[in-house]
């Protein structure tokens, strides 16, 4: 490839978070760009984290990158059912960072026990959001906080999608996740109770949805 104006890229190196381009005599610091992409090389390992919820065609486990990207998705189209008005794009944000932690804790299946998990993935956190420039850390840090936190609308709204579509995949699986860990309707209503906080309409829906997946047989028998 030909550079214009008779320059020439002697060299491109990263290392240690430090990406110098070489072009002519002129060196130039790429600090912040190189924290920004060993940041973006890191998620890249979110695709290997598998989570206990099938794809609807039941080939497979699917990862947390491709929950993410759903769920970003499930924001945009689903944001009139919020329980208040809210900013949509600040929603997609936060659904898109919530599971980033898992590259380091691993997913927490929301059935077992959740007694270090928050520690787990504070460190995580720490971690991970720390590769980035400063304020791209305080910014993706901030939003992962507050939909840990649960307490603005967005954060509410976010939980609710995050809760909601395990209960579609399921459904539409034959509760195969459901069966393969002994999990009953009664204890999908009380874990997923929180759905409600963020999306009555959707709640209602996941109501209606978990009592015909009952009549199907798609539960274990309590």
């Amino acid at each position: 490839m030909k550079l214009s104006s008779g320059r020439r890229l002697a060299y491109f190196r990263l290392s240690r978070g430090v990406q110098e381009v070489s072009a002519g005599c002129t060196v130039l610091s790429m600090d912040r760009l190189a924290r920004q992409l060993h940041f973006i090389l890191e998620l890249d390992k979110l695709k290997s984290i598998y989570r206990r919820t099938y794809l609807v065609d039941g080939s497979r486990s699917e990862n947390s990158a491709e929950h993410s990207w759903h769920l970003a998705l499930l924001a945009m189209v689903l944001a009139e059912h919020a329980n208040e008005p809210l900013e949509v794009s600040k929603v997609i944000k936060m659904v898109l960072i919530h599971d980033i932690v898992e590259i380091d804790a691993g997913d927490t299946y929301i059935y077992d026990a959740q007694d270090d998990k928050a520690d787990r993935e504070r460190r995580a956190a720490d971690r991970i959001f720390g590769l980035l420039p400063a304020d791209q850390e305080q910014e993706f840090r901030g939003l992962w906080e507050e939909f840990e936190a649960g307490v603005t609308p967005e954060a509410r709204f976010a939980s609710a999608l995050d809760r909601f579509i395990p209960q579609l995949h399921n459904f539409y699986t034959e509760g195969r996740s459901w069966k393969e860990h002994g999990i009953t309707s009664e204890r999908v209503l009380s874990r997923n109770v929180e759905i409600s906080r963020g999306s009555v309409t959707l709640w209602e829906w996941t109501q209606v949805l978990i009592a015909r997946a009952e009549s199907e047989g798609f539960f274990t028998k309590s």
